[in-house]
């Protein structure tokens, strides 16, 4: 995702901002749970259910005019600190550890007034980010939700389905995507939802679809110089060597659902 079709985020604390946006013509490894409401204006919107089918005989093309710089830009020269600091890290099987070797983790579920009942040690990180000498280091985008709010975006939500667009891929899956939670507010019927928009920058993205936006945080990132934001983001997470200490204190990251 680009800060030219969706801003960056001027998010200032380590919570999970969730907010129920509508993508319409115009347009985490720390203990992060709390959960923040966003207005938005009329040219914004997120993915209920609504059947039917998308047609685009005689739509209208909204067609993003921003300039080509984030699009085109290329990285700063010379030899990338961060390069290859990424950790030779083995997969781990959800299923089998959720059974038999439970582990502390973020917060998945931030659904408003819901207390988890697994006792840990690790205490949410509970100051902004940068009072904690953490920095972002990577911006990416996933197709439908990690996190889970009831009633807002659950497994009851919907998006386009069946449709010129198609399911497409997440941004960091190597495989087709599994897709995550959505919105509850899609309506096949409503022109925000319907209205092709053509993306300069956020390649792949669709209007009515569900997206959780991350922002990886990490106290050894390069901040503050143009090396602090990389791809994979592990390698902005771990890149300054001999800083992080206690990763649950350290490393965080930022969501936003849209």
């Amino acid at each position: 995702m680009s800060s030219k079709d969706a801003a960056a985020s001027p998010l200032g604390n380590n919570k999970v901002l969730v907010a129920a946006i509508a993508f319409c013509g115009a347009v985490t490894v720390a203990c992060v749970a709390s959960l923040v409401a966003v207005s938005v204006n009329a040219t914004n919107g997120s993915g209920t259910s609504a059947a039917g089918a998308f047609s685009s005989k005689d739509a209208t093309i909204v067609v993003n005019t921003g300039d080509m710089l984030y699009a085109t830009g290329k990285p700063p020269a010379g030899e990338n600190p961060c390069s290859g600091k990424k950790p030779e890290l083995e997969n781990y099987d959800c299923v089998i550890g959720a059974i038999a070797d439970v582990k502390p983790q973020a917060g998945g579920n931030v659904t408003k007034g819901y207390k988890g009942g697994m006792e840990v040690d690790h205490v949410p990180v509970t100051t902004p980010y940068w009072q904690n000498k953490m920095c972002p280091v990577n911006v990416h985008w996933h197709l439908g939700t990690e996190h889970y709010s009831a009633g807002e975006y659950d497994e009851f939500g919907a998006g386009p389905v069946n449709n010129n667009y198609g399911l497409g891929d997440r941004r960091l899956a190597e495989t087709e995507a599994r897709k995550g939670y959505q919105c509850r507010h899609y309506n096949i019927d409503e022109n925000k939802f319907n209205t092709p928009y053509v993306w300069k920058h956020c390649v792949g993205m669709r209007i009515g679809e569900t997206y959780e936006v991350h922002w990886p945080h990490s106290a050894a990132g390069m901040c503050g110089t143009p090396n602090q934001y990389q791809t994979p983001f592990y390698d902005g997470v771990f890149c300054v060597d001999g800083v992080l200490t206690d990763t649950a204190a350290q490393i965080g990251v930022q969501a936003q659902i849209f």
